[in-house]
């Protein structure tokens, strides 16, 4: 059960009342805890838990606060326990009362926490702090739902856009401001993948599974030939080489491709036997596994009768198999495996525009993040910084029809007038160098946040990471204004 807060606000919600302890407000926690309005997500959190029985859950606000506080010191996730139980700012933070020196949660809380923060809440707390939605905004959607679920005749009576609400309403304003796009990718903490070491590990997998039946007494007595040692003495000699040619390497996958054969020739043979059997003994993660395994087998079996090394979905982790190669022809490493991202940039917030694992052609999303910057804001953006990529014909004509300018040179044949040449041409520098403020927001969050090489498991908890980094980037930005308007505000104050 979830146990909702009111908005009335409490004692303990004042630094000089908690627990006795007098917090320092100008401490960078105790402003960053007034910049998001917790309650406001309360109801949104509170819909995982339908039940009113059990014991209350904890709240939206630590399981927040805790993520964000890992986030923002790359803490795992039993350090970020116990610096919480260490540190008043930090127990303050996640809404504590009071000062303890015990773990406010046990650390295996914390993927918990990550799989029940969907990507859909995150994404509403990151457009309340960059500004793209007020707390009015998420407030009248959240009684929108209910009064369409309760009362199916109002459902039109509220704009459904979910921004300021001004796209139909009222009449369009001018275009104004500067909507930059880009795409990276968030690379995936897995081992570097090869074809041999995949079709190795596929096997070591596969004769687990044979060992869990054969003791489950499902092949009649007699354990299959795996020949286990044999292959594990030909791939540890093949990867201990230090010169692997063409050739030693085809014939280590031909000798893992055989063994796995075997291997899943052996599995079928008893589920043709034990149909109704098989399936109790393994455990959900075994029957998953033996899935994956099955694709990879095909996939490489496949590759290597065509002598090709590129196949449609192709796997490259067995404990992640929906992890893909994404190409993306850097110097240091032109293909890397993760997820792709497409984000867009306003006035140094970065948000996620776009998220997918498979790779995607980032300049198809443009004319998605310009109706959403329309919806959000009640116009269309002045300007649009994008790459190359994102100059296609189509994306052309529609900034063309809606008034908006997208950097770079205009098509056709360019202009023989030399004044107006260097005019475009000094345009283009000042705007390529503008656009490159999104590059160095990403350089940011890969260096100093996770989104340079997401830790989690799982494909939710995977996705909750890559917005906790980019939330994460946002409240400092959100921090570092607010302290600088304050700094600005009293030196004027002393010049007066």
């Amino acid at each position: 059960m979830y146990k909702r807060k009111s908005n009335q606000v409490s004692i303990f919600d004042d630094p000089a009342m908690f627990g006795g302890i007098p917090l320092n407000p100008e401490n960078e926690w105790v402003k960053l805890a007034k910049l998001i309005p917790w309650w406001v997500f309360e109801e949104k959190y509170a819909e995982q838990f339908p039940s009113g029985t059990g014991q209350p859950a904890d709240s939206l606000r630590m399981a927040l606060g805790s993520q964000i506080i890992k986030e923002r010191y790359r803490f795992s996730d039993e350090m970020t326990a116990a610096h919480i139980a260490m540190n008043p700012y930090l127990q303050y933070f996640v809404g504590l009362k009071g000062f303890t020196q015990a773990e406010p949660f046990h650390p295996s809380m914390m993927t918990r926490y990550r799989m029940r923060l969907g990507s859909e809440i995150l994404q509403e707390v990151n457009d309340v702090i960059i500004g793209r939605k007020t707390v009015e905004d998420v407030r009248s959607k959240i009684e929108d739902r209910d009064d369409s679920n309760g009362h199916d005749d109002h459902s039109d009576d509220h704009d459904g856009a979910g921004g300021r609400g001004k796209g139909n309403q009222e009449p369009e304003e001018a275009n104004s401001g500067t909507l930059i796009l880009d795409a990276t990718c968030t690379p995936q903490a897995i081992r570097f993948p090869t074809d041999t070491s995949l079709l190795d590990e596929a096997r070591k997998n596969a004769e687990r599974l044979i060992d869990a039946l054969h003791k489950a007494g499902l092949t009649d007595g007699r354990k299959p030939r795996t020949y286990r040692v044999r292959a594990k003495n030909q791939y540890n000699g093949f990867s201990k080489s230090r010169k692997k040619t063409n050739r030693s390497i085809r014939a280590c996958k031909r000798q893992q491709l055989n063994y796995l054969r075997r291997d899943l020739k052996a599995i079928d043979a008893v589920v043709r036997k034990h149909p109704d059997e098989w399936e109790k003994i393994l455990t959900r993660w075994e029957l998953e596994r033996l899935g994956v395994i099955r694709l990879l087998f095909d996939q490489q079996r496949r590759m290597y009768e065509t002598r090709t090394n590129r196949i449609e979905d192709r796997i490259v982790s067995l404990s992640q198999p929906w992890v893909r190669p994404i190409v993306r022809g850097k110097q240091n490493a032109p293909v890397e495996f993760g997820a792709k991202v497409g984000m867009s940039d306003i006035n140094g917030f970065l948000r996620i525009e776009h998220l997918s694992w498979d790779a995607f052609n980032e300049g198809t999303t443009l004319q998605d993040s310009v109706e959403g910057y329309r919806k959000a804001y009640g116009h269309y953006p002045d300007r649009v910084l994008a790459d190359t990529i994102f100059r296609n014909r189509e994306n052309l004509r529609y900034c063309k029809d809606h008034g908006i300018h997208l950097n770079g040179p205009r098509m056709g044949k360019p202009t023989k007038d030399p004044i107006i040449r260097k005019q475009e041409l000094r345009q283009e520098w000042l705007e390529s160098g503008e656009r490159g403020n999104i590059e160095r927001r990403f350089g940011i969050a890969k260096r100093c946040y996770s989104l340079g090489r997401v830790t989690a498991k799982l494909k939710h908890t995977s996705e909750v990471m890559i917005h906790m980094s980019v939330l994460t980037l946002n409240l400092q930005k959100r921090l570092r204004l607010l302290l600088r308007f304050f700094f600005v505000y009293f030196k004027r104050l002393q010049v007066a």
